[in-house]
């Protein structure tokens, strides 16, 4: 199961609207490279077939908050944020993210996703599959526009995107399950993170040294991300966060909380008994095992570790030169940390 993500639309998006304190000038320059992404995916998903065309418009219609483009444009802000090749490159990682939505689905049985019918359930498994190869084609297509560097890089990160989805459906085995768990993190999500705020930096002709730093922040603010989005799914309170609180407890997704207190020694035993159990179905159960978990210390530790990949983002960022991009790269480190609790 590729992981999912909390939701916010795209229409008129700027970084301020994601909550994040910064310049105006570059949410101004950020805001604009988004609404050419938005511009040029719609574009790029487009086919002959009518078929194909529908479908593949399907997800990127419903919008997300297009993070990896984010992180591409941030880095751009370390040499030429208006070079050309930057909107493309920003539409490579994108694609590819939303290619892997479509193959989740399909292996999830899922029916809605952002809010909409999934593809798989309104046009079947089979199509679902090909329109998610298709957009795979679609990035490897703009990526071999951009030279052989970018294909290589796009092609090897989807190499780590599949072995991470490997590594998950067969499981731990003799590995330790927190470990695992946070490998499979790393592979799947922060893999194209990284590619994203690397592009961003080598397109827009940053320093090697940079472009470096760059990847490092992106593969670290990755496993922030979505460790911080297994937390809310436990955490919030509403269906602000894109999705019904506690899906992952109802599915048996184990996330990093629930790793902790299966593991813990000082974990309450009425939640180690639920947790143990596999998918809690039942509502009354449900509800238990989320209030037992939200005040649970497997909770607080997850927090910490949220934080803790946050700080070390923001150390990444140390051999990017002082400024209001830097400092809208840390401000994202806070907002990710933060959104945990």
């Amino acid at each position: 199961m590729w992981h999912r993500e909390s939701v916010v639309s795209t229409g008129e998006m700027t970084l301020s609207s994601l909550g994040l304190d910064i310049d105006p000038a570059i949410d101004a320059r950020v805001s604009a490279t988004l609404a050419a992404v938005e511009d040029a995916l719609r574009d790029n998903v487009a086919s002959a077939d009518p078929l194909v065309a529908e479908a593949a418009r399907h997800l990127a219609d419903a919008g997300g908050k297009r993070i990896r483009p984010i992180l591409v444009a941030f880095g751009a802000q370390f040499g030429d944020p208006d070079a050309p090749e930057i909107i493309a490159a920003a539409n490579v990682v994108e694609l590819t993210h939303l290619a892997t939505l479509y193959h989740d689905d399909v292996m999830d049985e899922a029916l809605v996703r952002r809010g909409a019918p999934s593809a798989n359930a309104r046009w079947g498994n089979s199509v679902a599959i090909l329109v998610g190869d298709y957009l795979f084609a679609r990035a490897a297509d703009i990526a071999a526009s951009l030279g052989p560097e970018a294909v290589h890089l796009q092609a090897r990160t989807f190499a780590r995107l599949v072995h991470g989805q490997i590594a998950e459906t067969v499981g731990p085995r003799d590995s330790d399950p927190i470990e695992h768990y946070l490998h499979v993190i790393a592979e799947k999500t922060a893999s194209l993170f990284a590619t994203s705020a690397r592009f961003g930096g080598m397109f827009s002709g940053a320093p090697a040294e940079y472009v470096d730093a760059l990847a490092g922040y992106g593969e670290t603010i990755g496993v922030a991300f979505q460790l911080s989005d297994d937390l809310l799914d436990i955490a919030s309170e509403s269906v602000q966060s894109g999705k019904t609180p506690g899906t992952d407890l109802r599915e048996g997704v184990p996330t990093l909380p629930v790793l902790y207190a299966l593991a813990g020694d000082d974990t309450d035993a009425r939640l180690r008994e639920l947790l143990s159990a596999g998918p809690i179905t039942d509502d009354a159960l449900h509800a238990e095992a989320l209030g037992l978990l939200r005040e649970s210390a497997a909770m607080k530790k997850a927090r910490e570790t949220v934080r803790s990949y946050a700080e070390e983002a923001r150390a990444r960022l140390a051999p990017l030169p002082d400024g209001s991009a830097k400092q809208a790269m840390a401000a994202l480190c806070d907002f990710i940390a933060d959104r945990t609790s």
